[in-house]
């Protein structure tokens, strides 16, 4: 067994193919004894560890013993991977019925695995499933929104009728019109240094979430209310879910099972598309 640095290598597995430095010319080059490390640019994505076909590499940020073989792809034909895609809906109309609370963690501990920037990761992750709690949250939005339509900046936004719609129907109804009733609300958080790549990482995590949310019986929508409500730092809403002083909003979800079910794929604006030749 060689050592180089972040990586160990196996003398009696490594055929020196070189598909390990081949997926990161960053950080690894070929020696004499196989791979080796020749600068600290690694972001510990794993790939060197991922593509080797015989086991022969560990990495200290990327350990063999935490990735899982794979026998083939994972990866379904294109057809059935672009109608699984399609068939994402955003949920607004949620039964009545507590989300177990392992049925959020297993949707979030997929969601870690969707692509960062150089892998910087740090979403974090708030779950709030107790009602009067949620009914706070909503209410607290409610009052911010209110007064944003009057003189902030959801009265100059595309969207200012659909929320004082929103907002009208909450005071009017009773109808939780802000959370839509969702038994869960997660919410994104990482650290304000990293704000705007946060919500980057966020964003992508979050849909992970969506998509795998189908095969657990749930459904889920944006909360984008909540999002521009802790953007404006309103305070209500800060205090209510105890934000951490280093910590930022980046997203935020509600999660539970849907009323509805839907019978076809919706269709949209045709494809924009130009080439630069």
């Amino acid at each position: 067994m060689a050592e180089s640095g972040l990586i160990r290598v196996d003398q009696e597995k490594c055929t020196r193919c070189g598909l390990c430095v081949n997926v990161c010319r960053s950080s690894l080059a070929m020696g004499a004894c196989g791979p080796e490390v020749i600068g600290d640019y690694c972001i510990a994505c794993g790939h060197c560890v991922a593509v080797c076909p015989n086991g022969a590499l560990d990495h200290g940020r990327a350990p063999l013993e935490k990735q899982i073989p794979l026998e083939e792809s994972p990866a379904p034909d294109a057809g059935m991977a672009a109608r699984f895609l399609r068939s994402r809906r955003s949920v607004r109309t949620f039964r009545d019925e507590r989300v177990p609370r392992e049925s959020i963690r297993r949707l979030l501990d997929v969601a870690r695995f969707a692509p960062t920037a150089c892998n910087s990761q740090g979403v974090a992750y708030l779950a709030v499933d107790a009602p009067g709690v949620l009914k706070d949250v909503s209410a607290v939005i409610a009052d911010w929104a209110e007064a944003d339509l009057e003189h902030g900046a959801l009265g100059r936004s595309p969207w200012s009728r659909n929320t004082a719609k929103t907002i009208q129907t909450y005071r009017e109804s009773g109808k939780d019109t802000i959370l839509r009733g969702a038994p869960c609300l997660v919410v994104a958080l990482a650290e304000k240094s990293m704000a705007a790549l946060g919500r980057d990482n966020t964003h992508f995590a979050l849909t992970y979430a969506q998509l795998l949310a189908p095969s657990l019986g749930l459904g889920t929508c944006w909360s984008g209310l909540l999002e521009y409500c802790t953007a404006a730092g309103y305070p209500p809403l800060l205090e209510l879910i105890k934000l951490p002083e280093s910590k930022t909003v980046t997203g935020a979800m509600l999660v539970g099972y849907p009323v509805y079910s839907f019978r076809r794929l919706v269709d949209r604006e045709p494809l924009q598309l130009s080439w630069l030749s």
